[in-house]
């Protein structure tokens, strides 16, 4: 498998954000990512453009946020053309996507608000229609907890400090819909480099693209090298994506590249994302430094070890994945998160 970083959900000047697309593709090579997945709001402007391809050794993919005004925000992937929502459910917006040949994960599907800056939630409303669920938004979720000016201004100066997990509620409602049925997760900033343009140049800017591209990611695992071409490492990124078979990383903790998660059994050697009769299987994760690993079966923990690998033998039904988490900043943080195996 070939392991690959990527940034998820982000806006450029084609709608609210602040950076041109070549802006956000130089700032992803100075933060050494591998690809950029551009969702504007309800424009497939940079690909309408020619701006889809490689920039250096960044590879830029285009989707498309589809909002609807304050609800149902969905990150829609493969698409030709702008899914018009007017009028739109939840439902027939995943509908839509599928219609036109894409496939889409629920964008920040469990906001609830800020009750102390009086922002109103953005949640989705029917996850059972969705693909797939943005299990981490970086900038929703870190939002959503700030309790106060001085802690907002705590964590622009010191982001890395703050972030520490995925909200408990997130994870649990993840559970319960794999639990049911296959439900690949992604991690998303929503980034826009919240500031000013004025020409070519932005003088006041909050969050550069380079500094949230430090943060949450989504790691791909591709089957293939990239061949530099875009039509087949676009289709290798987007099956990944499709599939599950990807992991969410902090990597400003350490870099996690090299992680692996994987079931040997009945079936052969199933890759992360993949769904199989129950049986009796060997499950193996691996890291690229010891951390502490935790085996969750249904959300519940089944194992745990301080180690660089785990391997446990299971011969129940359930949803295995994968948690692994450093001390950092003098606490327990999230590192790595995978999808789940499936094993029925």
């Amino acid at each position: 498998m070939h392991d690959l970083a990527c940034v998820v959900h982000l806006h450029s000047v084609h709608s609210d954000g602040t950076g041109t697309v070549p802006e956000i593709a130089a700032a992803a090579k100075r933060a050494r990512v591998d690809v950029v997945l551009l969702t504007d709001h309800d424009t497939l402007a940079a690909k309408e453009q020619g701006e889809e391809g490689w920039h250096g050794p960044v590879l830029v993919l285009v989707g498309e946020e589809v909002s609807p005004l304050g609800r149902d925000h969905y990150l829609a992937f493969g698409v030709g053309h702008h899914i018009r929502h007017r009028g739109l459910s939840a439902a027939a917006i995943c509908r839509a996507v599928r219609d036109a040949g894409g496939f889409g994960f629920a964008a920040h599907p469990w906001s609830r608000g800020s009750r102390r800056f009086k922002r109103p939630g953005m949640p989705f409303g029917d996850l059972e229609a969705a693909d797939g669920v943005e299990l981490w938004s970086f900038a929703t979720d870190s939002a959503e907890r700030l309790e106060s000016i001085r802690a907002a201004l705590g964590f622009l100066a010191a982001p890395g400090r703050k972030l520490d997990h995925p909200p408990v509620q997130n994870v649990r409602a993840w559970d319960r819909l794999c639990a049911r049925r296959r439900v690949p997760a992604i991690g998303g900033l929503d980034a826009h480099q919240f500031g000013r343009r004025v020409g070519p140049f932005v003088p006041i800017r909050l969050m550069r693209y380079e500094r949230s591209f430090r943060f949450i990611r989504t790691h791909v695992l591709c089957e293939r090298p990239f061949t530099g071409e875009l039509g087949p490492d676009r289709t290798q990124v987007f099956d990944a994506l499709r599939e599950g078979r990807c992991y969410i990383a902090v990597d400003a903790l350490a870099p996690a590249s090299g992680f692996r998660f994987w079931a040997v059994g009945p079936e052969g050697e199933l890759a992360m994302g993949a769904e199989a009769p129950a049986g009796r299987y060997s499950l193996h994760a691996v890291l690229p430094a010891p951390a502490r690993l935790r085996l969750l079966r249904d959300g519940r923990e089944l194992a745990r070890k301080e180690a660089p690998a785990l391997r446990h033998e299971v011969d129940q039904p359930g949803v295995y994945r994968v948690e692994a988490r450093l001390e950092r900043h003098g606490r327990e943080r999230t590192w790595v998160l995978s999808n789940p195996l499936y094993l029925r």
